[in-house]
């Protein structure tokens, strides 16, 4: 009760005309960076950082609740329409999303990403408001060799569930990992797969191959199409900005299973939203093939409904470890943290006693930042879909002048730009033969924290293999794992017997 009734008063400050006003510039702010291709939520927040200075405390956090769900929002516009995602966090729904946007159904791809947004966020921040302390105090539970089981699952199931090909799918784990490894090694000094280049000790960005593969990757992919009969034609977009009744009720269950996912991930320090939506991802392509009509490959709704909830889910949570614990589980969370301090205010168990007004007021806000995301969303949906009729010679030379600024404002390097072009024609390839991207993505993300798990576990327990199946949480994640790898091969074999007869 007392949860609910500093929630009342968090409201009785959110909700007045200024503060109103904070997130609503806020969330178009964040929308319009998150767009920008290779900027991305994490960006929206550090660039709009300084403009709060001005500010004080409890309308600049106001503001950064409309940046914070509206750059993830503005992550997913750009991955659903130009195959862009502004962010790591909106590739998984980027993959059914592009494919519905190219078969005339962005409005509704935008409808889906934004209202599977908002049910994810609204229940997380729910969760956050009444249990946040217990919701932190999963984390603790989490030790190297959980960490190393959560990504090898995240590994085994990408890989086996987005191809038809476990060769292919492995193929591109390896190209994700390789990828992930370029460096210096940091506990041995020892450079990795660097050639012996300096600009590429500290290794490659993940924005730089999150572009290049998906942006300048469907770029060159698109113009080598260019000019022939059949894709000359601009992409048809419907204008309905709202879903039907069948498709809200196709939609329903994969926001609820994507929201399952993504909320206990946003108090687990794994880097962000990535494994989630990755999950729930597979998990509705999975139920999708047990389907008499399977849409996956051809702009299924559920690929983008799952995924979009479980990323808003996991931030919605991600902000409750910040306040709760000061940690930040994500790089999002950790520029919030800055925010923080920049106002002299510490996260963590005593933040709510010292600043309780303000941390309420912020709460409150979050859910005000949604609905305002929402109601502005669903109609401008339509808009957004406007830039699919730009002839594609147009759309596409633009991506790539907007991808280019996005990684060279992450480095200001030109290097990067050159590591960009080859990435983009790997990318190319890929889609040239059919190797997934999804498994090099996820494998570029997590293969760090992999490693570091794994050599952390070995030092702790001076070289001994059995930490790794030393709890109930890894023992959990294997068996699932194995189940997964059985239940893969038995549908395989299945439906190559079917086709047989």
């Amino acid at each position: 009760m007392d949860s609910l009734s500093n929630l009342i008063d968090g409201f009785g400050t959110a909700l007045t005309p200024m503060n109103l006003v904070w997130v609503l510039v806020g969330a178009i702010l964040g929308t319009a960076v998150g767009v920008l291709p290779g900027l991305g939520s994490a960006m929206a927040v550090a660039l709009l950082l300084p403009v709060t200075f001005t500010l004080d405390p409890t309308a600049a956090l106001i503001m950064f609740a409309g940046v914070y769900f509206g750059g993830l929002f503005g992550d997913s516009i750009a991955g659903i329409l130009m195959n862009t995602p502004g962010n790591s966090t909106a590739i998984a729904g980027t993959f059914e999303g592009h494919r519905m946007a190219k078969n005339g159904r962005a409005p509704q791809a935008l409808a889906t990403s934004a209202i599977g947004a908002f049910i994810g966020g609204i229940v997380a921040t729910t969760l956050v408001v009444f249990f946040a302390p217990t919701l932190a105090s999963l984390a603790t539970n989490f030790g190297p060799a959980e960490y190393f089981a959560l990504a090898v699952f995240a590994f085994i199931a990408t890989s086996a569930v987005v191809s038809d090909s476990a060769l292919k799918g492995l193929t591109a784990l390896l190209i994700g990992l390789t990828l992930a490894v370029i460096g210096i090694d940091g506990p041995s000094g020892a450079s990795r797969f660097t050639f012996e280049v300096p600009a590429m000790f500290d290794g490659i960005h993940i924005v730089v191959i999150t572009v290049a593969m998906l942006a300048l990757g469907e770029v060159i992919h698109v113009a080598s199409k260019i000019g022939r009969p059949e894709d000359n034609s601009l992409i048809a977009t419907e204008g309905r900005p709202f879903l039907s009744r069948s498709e809200f009720r196709e939609a329903l269950p994969a926001w609820l299973r994507g929201t399952a996912f993504g909320v206990p991930f946003g108090v687990i320090p794994a880097g962000g939203a990535e494994v989630p939506s990755f999950l729930a991802y597979g998990t509705e392509r999975r139920l999708d093939r047990r389907s008499k009509n399977p849409m996956f490959g051809k702009g299924a709704i559920k690929g983008v409904a799952g995924p979009e909830a479980a990323g808003n889910a996991t931030a919605g949570t991600a902000m409750g470890a910040l306040l709760a614990l000061g940690l930040p589980t994500s790089a999002t969370a950790a520029i919030l943290l800055a925010a923080f301090q920049q106002y002299g205010m510490q996260p963590g168990p005593l933040l709510f006693e010292r600043s309780g007004e303000i941390v309420w007021a912020l709460l409150a806000s979050l859910f005000v930042a949604m609905v305002v995301l929402l109601i502005l969303n669903l109609p401008f949906a339509p808009l957004w879909a406007k830039l699919l009729k730009i002839p594609k010679n147009y759309l596409y030379a633009g991506i790539s002048v907007f991808a280019a600024l996005g990684v060279y404002a992450t480095s200001a390097s030109t290097v990067d730009l050159i590591f960009m072009l080859g990435l983009g024609i790997l990318g190319f390839m890929m889609r040239r033969y059919g190797i997934p991207l999804a498994p090099v993505l996820i494998a570029v993300i997590l293969g760090p924290l992999a490693e570091d798990s794994l050599r952390r576990a070995l030092a702790v327990s001076e070289g001994d293999p059995t930490i790794l199946i030393s709890s109930a949480i890894t023992v959990v994640l294997y068996v699932m794992m194995t189940l997964a790898i059985v239940y893969t091969i038995v549908s395989k074999v299945r439906a190559r017997k079917s086709v047989d007869f």
